[in-house]
């Protein structure tokens, strides 16, 4: 059984954030954000959001330097990635307008294929995901 994946990060509180607010997600009690001027220890290190519902946890591990992948070029390859799912067309054009807002830059466009509609983005770390309808 897979517990959680792990993204490394050099930023984990923002990229965590990113991913909380994209997919729903919540922090693991103690890895909320400290309130307002507190320091931030829990975000220099190691964070955890997990599904209200249940299943596979994200985590964000800090890290010094990060290379992100240059996909779809292979002189640095994705490696691993995120495949997320939603239920049409207008709801994949829906969360391209979310992704975009929070920060995802879009890499690759297969929107318009007819048997699976798809989008790729890089999330503010440069760590690729998919939106695709399923």
């Amino acid at each position: 059984m897979i517990l959680q994946v792990v993204l490394d990060g050099t930023n984990i509180r923002e990229l965590a954030e990113f991913y909380r607010k994209l997919f729903g997600l919540q922090y693991r009690p103690g890895d909320e954000p400290p309130a307002a001027g507190d320091p931030d220890e829990r975000g220099t290190d190691w964070l955890v959001l997990q599904n209200p519902q249940g299943g596979p946890q994200l985590a964000f591990q800090q890290v010094d330097r990060l290379i992100p992948t240059t996909w779809p070029d292979d002189t640095v390859p994705m490696q691993l990635h995120l495949d997320t799912t939603v239920e049409s067309v207008s709801e994949l054009d829906a969360q391209h307008e979310r992704a975009l807002a929070l920060g995802a830059k879009m890499v690759y466009d297969r929107s318009t294929d007819p048997d699976e509609p798809l989008r790729v983005y890089a999330d503010p770390a440069g760590h690729p995901f998919c939106i695709f309808v399923s």
